[in-house]
């Protein structure tokens, strides 16, 4: 048996600058973290024994005089105008790609303001970057995720399309298509001040597509790693599925089923971007160590 861990897997750089920030923090003591620092229950259970403390928005109101890490997500203005009231040091380990999105979130809805129309985001509502980019719209930015969110959207005014950074890049010039179309059934036509699409997809996520389809198809099965909470593990998984019917999404090595292997076949770990490499290793080495075949090909 070949077991082979894909190399593009694992966390994204916003990620890994979150958690490296989180280590370096903890180093002088306790550390408090706004929501889970990744979607991955194995990630956060090793940082909480290091001690890092999980907090949401609520507990965060009544916190003072503490540090709290913003993770990659990114956070609404609100949350910095709390930590100023409570006197809360803010390690701010937001993405650069996300801080980068909110500022043109932000300067798309002060220029919409100004001609009634409407920001649209297309992403996963409640999602903490979602939250954070719709702070940027005095909470006014309109969710979408699928056809029947379109109904909340007014085709007789000027539309602004921002994508939340994780989505799929597909997904997204779907609902562009499907916006057009709606705004030239409404209007009769399609003028450039009716709508402003903006792509705004992390490359270094939407990328892992085209490069998983690949790593499917030259393997004989897939053991997907990933947290359940992991929109992206499963945006990612389905990838998989759609190349190779033998894909099997995992937490840890607990939930792998041996029977899922013949001792022949060429066996391919992967993770979405949430997902560390000491997990998919671990996982590796448990299907190894169950069929006692050849070392780890990295």
């Amino acid at each position: 048996m070949q077991v082979t861990i894909d190399k593009n897997s694992g966390y994204c750089f916003g990620v890994e600058f979150a958690i490296q920030m989180a280590e370096d923090e903890m180093a002088d003591g306790k550390l408090f973290c706004l929501g889970d620092i990744v979607h991955n229950s194995m990630e956060v259970e090793r940082l909480h024994a290091k001690g890092l403390r999980i907090i949401d928005r609520e507990q965060l109101k009544d916190l003072t005089d503490a540090k709290v890490l913003i993770r990659a997500h990114g956070e609404p203005p609100e949350t910095y105008q709390l930590a100023l009231q409570n006197n809360i040091e803010l390690i701010d380990a937001s993405c650069p790609v996300v801080l980068k999105l909110q500022n043109r979130v932000k300067l798309a809805y002060d220029k919409m303001e100004k001609i009634e129309g409407q920001i649209v985001i297309y992403g996963k509502m409640g999602h903490a970057e979602v939250v954070g980019l719709t702070g940027q719209t005095n909470n006014e930015a309109i969710i979408i995720m699928e056809e029947a969110d379109l109904d909340k959207i007014d085709f007789n005014r000027p539309i602004t399309l921002f994508s939340q950074t994780t989505k799929s890049t597909k997904g997204f010039y779907h609902i562009k298509s499907l916006i057009e179309e709606r705004i030239k059934d409404t209007k009769g036509t399609l003028e450039e001040l009716d709508f402003n699409a903006n792509d705004s997809i992390c490359r270094q996520v939407s990328n892992r597509e085209p490069q998983l389809q690949q790593f499917a198809t030259e393997r004989d099965v897939i053991v997907f790693v990933s947290g359940k909470k992991s929109s992206n593990g499963k945006a990612l998984y389905g990838v998989c599925k759609q190349q190779n019917e033998r894909s099997y999404f995992v937490e840890n090595e607990s939930e792998v089923d041996l029977s899922w292997f013949k001792p022949v076949d060429k066996v391919g770990i992967c993770g979405a971007t949430s997902t560390p490499m000491w997990l998919m290793e671990q996982v590796a080495n448990f299907i190894e160590g169950a069929f006692e075949e050849t070392p780890l090909a990295h």
